[in-house]
Order: structure tokens, then sequence, then C-alpha cells
């Protein structure tokens, strides 16, 4: 009985037009999936890049204030800074883009080559270290256009963060 229940009720919506004995997509039905998934694609593709950028930026903080510590440690340790990273163990650490974090002892350093702030002033009086940030490129003063994206310690290890929120 529950077969030609079935059937009957089968043959009811074939004559109504409400089944189809066909069970594929026309063509317009998937170009209208395509088109929504195109659409979603379009707004989460740059949305996923930018929460990629913003955790580069948290790494490289990270990286910078983890390798800040040991700086300290060395110079508590030796009584004085290192010259450079190497002496720290950390010859070739890089930032998460791929270039070698900065590093300068302020003592003995020309004062033109000290990263500065928007009043030309030196923005640590022990030692400068900072990540060129996504485009590579830097300058000492933090208004130039090149220096806006740097991840710098600034205030002596008070800041950690970008140039541009400093």
């Amino acid at each position: 009985m529950n077969a030609d229940f079935f059937r009957l009720i089968k043959k009811k919506l074939l004559s109504a037009g409400l089944c189809r004995l066909d069970r594929g997509f026309t063509v317009v039905e998937l170009l209208i999936v395509m088109g929504i998934i195109g659409t979603l694609a379009s707004i989460a593709i740059p949305r996923f890049s930018s929460y990629q950028e913003k955790l580069k930026v948290t790494i490289a903080i990270t990286d910078i204030s983890v390798i800040s510590k040991e700086i300290m440690a060395y110079e508590l340790a030796n009584s004085q800074y290192p010259n450079d990273l190497s002496e720290l163990g950390l010859p070739n650490t890089t930032d998460p883009w791929g270039n070698p974090y900065q590093y300068t002892k302020v003592e003995g350093t020309p004062q033109g080559q000290l990263r500065k702030d928007r009043f030309m002033v030196p923005v640590n009086s022990d030692f400068d270290l900072y990540s060129m940030g996504p485009d590579g490129r830097s300058s000492t003063p933090f208004t130039a256009a090149r220096s806006r994206d740097d991840i710098v310690r600034a205030n002596d290890g008070g800041y950690i963060g970008t140039v541009e929120n400093f």
C-alpha cells in the first residue's frame, strides 16, 4: 500500500508541475550560485588579508619585546649592551616579513643614526630595536613616510608598537 500511495502522490505532483524527473541544475541556477560564491569570496579575502597583517604586527611586537628582555638580561650580566644581536645568540632573527630586526646600541652611535620622534629627539636612551615593517624600508625620523609602518621599541621599552600609533 505504501508504494501505491507514493506513486499516486508522485503522479499528482508531476501533473501539477511541482516535481521534475530530471534532477540536474539549469545554467541560470548554476550562474546564480557562482555569483553568490564570488560575492562572498570578494568580501572574505580582504578581511582575511587584514587579519593576517594584524597577526604579523602582533608577532613583531612580541618578538621585539622578547629580544628587548634578552638585551636587558645581557646588560645585567655584562654591564654593557651587546654590539649586535649575534652576541645574544640571535644572529639571523627575522621579522614576520622576512627582514632582519634592526638593533643599534645608543652609546657610541652618532646622533644622526638614532631613531627620532616628531620633535627630532631620540626615542631611546639605551638601545634602538625595531622591525622595518611590511615595506622593508625605514628612515631614522618617525615622521618619514617609509618609517610609518615600522614596529618599534620607544621610550626605553615603555612603548612597543607601530610608529603610526606612537
